[in-house]
């Protein structure tokens, strides 16, 4: 199970989570140059964006003017990470079958965003999660807790983020860890200050054409070796593989089926909990476009899940039988940079020197345009939550307001830089499950409720958004790997390392019963105004227009 816990570190859920405790790798001067070939193309990006981003509309949501195909590609490439390339493939390679049922986790709560939110989210939201949650409950107090439970989210998974980019750079291009962080910090506080949503979002977009088509190259390269036939893969891996026939079904991973489905559970309700994800969908014209970006988003997402799992199988046989990715030569030992690099060395296998250049880029590439999307939904829920709706009650101007926006972007970076520096070679697999424990028990029930449930009141929400917050973060912290990993306590208070099958229902049953016993005079205007609310989340009537460019 801790190997298994190991290599689901680079995954999307425990994203770059586990210290990779990488050893410095000599200079990679075939990365370092495409990289900078990039790192020019996104800066003319943000350059071109910067210049049409003239309202908070243009700055939180890129004025609803991206088309639903787009908005399809930035999401994919807002939520396929360095780590889905480099961790899950690693993952499969080690547990073969195991891997694939772990992607298909990810991959599920994809119908749900599509079918129950996609449409209402644009409808009834302008620029952030709180927008919704708040549409007919006390703004103040609503706003201030969904403002908290994005900066939450936002936070831990900036660290992770950080930490990752790291790690992952010294092992890539051989450079400085610090430097390294620093260089994300900053290009992250360029592309989000000056360009907003519209870079932000042309960023992603240019990332997730860059690692699907790497992944996609990387695939036939390896996929060539077998003449194109899948039996012919399966036959050569089962036969080098130390557990056999055993990587064509199910392993350890379904072992304990509380921890599955506990971690299911986070995988498919805190991706409709993540507020850079639920952004996106305000960057739209109308709901139309929003269920077509999820449409599309799906689409890729599922392509390059497979792709991975693909990856993963070629690189058993291909890596996994050849000495010289071991240390000392020795097959089945410590592999040299870590256990995550799999595909790395998969591509310098079968394309060379030049194409692990191309990869290594991309990878980094990618913790840029992910980094860039935080940063964006943590500046959004300070200066439109919290400083314009909360602080000024919504009479502040725009200039104002954006202001505050960068003032927001600029205090995020310095702390995600300081707390990835801060977190070198710690454990912070934690941070990762309290993500999507807090983003599935803290922010969808509340989300989803407000949406769907005309019983729902300020107190209920309030209640049952706090107890799912609360009751993440002590599950969390009473984890293994906590509680045992980081603490160094003999013994876990609590079993389990996901917190969401226990959270998450916890915070719906709070959210009911104190909505029921809510008597007030402001819950019974809370719950007639039901009635507008789903008008307009169906029509969209009163929703904000989109701008063009």
């Amino acid at each position: 199970m801790k190997r298994l816990l190991a290599l689901l570190a680079l995954s999307p859920l425990l994203a770059n989570a586990a210290p990779i405790t990488a050893e410095k790798q000599p200079l990679n001067v075939h990365a370092i140059g495409m990289f900078f070939i990039f790192v020019l193309a996104t800066l003319l990006i943000t350059w071109w964006a910067s210049r049409r981003t003239r309202s908070t509309a243009d700055f939180y949501s890129a004025g609803g003017g991206i088309t639903g195909f787009q908005n399809g590609l930035a999401i994919a490439g807002d939520y396929m990470s360095a780590a889905t390339l480099l961790g899950l493939s690693s993952l499969v390679f080690a547990k073969g079958y195991d891997g694939f049922i772990y992607i298909i986790g990810f991959f599920v709560g994809w119908p749900i965003v599509t079918f129950l939110m996609a449409e209402r989210l644009r409808n009834l939201g302008r620029y952030t999660f709180a927008d919704i949650v708040s549409f007919r409950l006390d703004q103040t107090r609503v706003r201030s807790f969904a403002a908290l439970g994005s900066l939450t989210v936002v936070c831990c998974y900036l660290v992770v983020q950080m930490v990752g980019a790291g790690q992952l750079i010294k092992l890539l291009f051989g450079l400085d860890y610090r430097t390294a962080v620093v260089v994300v910090g900053l290009l992250m506080l360029v592309y989000v200050t000056f360009g907003g949503m519209l870079a932000t979002t042309w960023v992603q977009i240019t990332k997730a054409v860059l690692l699907l088509a790497g992944g996609t190259t990387l695939m036939l390269m390896a996929l060539s070796r077998f003449g194109f036939s899948f039996e012919t893969l399966a036959a050569q891996a089962v036969a080098v593989h130390a557990s056999g026939v055993q990587i064509m079904g199910p392993g350890t991973l379904l072992a304990d089926p509380i921890n599955a489905v506990s971690l299911s559970l986070g995988l498919v309700f805190g991706i409709a909990g993540l507020p850079h994800i639920l952004m996106r969908f305000f960057t739209v014209p109308n709901a139309k476009e929003a269920r077509k970006s999820v449409l599309f988003a799906t689409v890729f997402i599922g392509f390059f899940f497979l792709v991975v799992c693909i990856l993963g199988y070629t690189a058993i046989v291909i890596v996994g039988t050849d000495p010289q990715y071991y240390v000392d030569g020795n097959l089945g030992g410590a592999m040299i940079g870590g256990g995550n690099m799999v595909a790395m060395h998969l591509a310098k296998a079968v394309g060379g020197n030049l194409f692990l250049g191309f990869l290594s880029a991309v990878a980094f590439a990618t913790i840029l345009a992910v980094v860039a999307g935080l940063a964006l939904a943590g500046a959004s829920a300070i200066s439109h939550d919290l400083y314009a709706s909360v602080l000024k009650k919504g009479k502040t101007d725009e200039k104002q307001e954006m202001r505050v926006s960068r003032i927001a972007t600029v205090g995020l970076g310095i702390v995600a830089i300081s707390l990835g520096i801060l977190f070198e070679g710690q454990n912070i697999a934690f941070l990762v499950g309290l993500t999507f424990g807090i983003a599935a028990s803290a922010n969808f029930p509340v989300l989803i409720m407000a949406m769907y449930w005309g019983g729902l009141t300020t107190r209920g929400a309030l209640y049952g958004g706090l107890t799912g917050l609360i009751s993440a973060l002590a599950l969390v912290i009473g984890s293994p790997s906590v509680w045992v990993g980081v603490l160094g306590h003999a013994q876990a208070i609590f079993p389990y390392d996901q917190p969401a099958l226990f959270s998450m229902p916890l915070a719906f049953l709070v959210i009911v019963v104190a909505s029921k016993l809510d008597r007030s005079e402001r819950a019974d205007r809370e719950r007639a105004a039901y009635a507008d609310q789903f008008v307009r989340a169906q029509t969209g009537l009163g929703a904000a227009m989109a701008s063009s460019h």
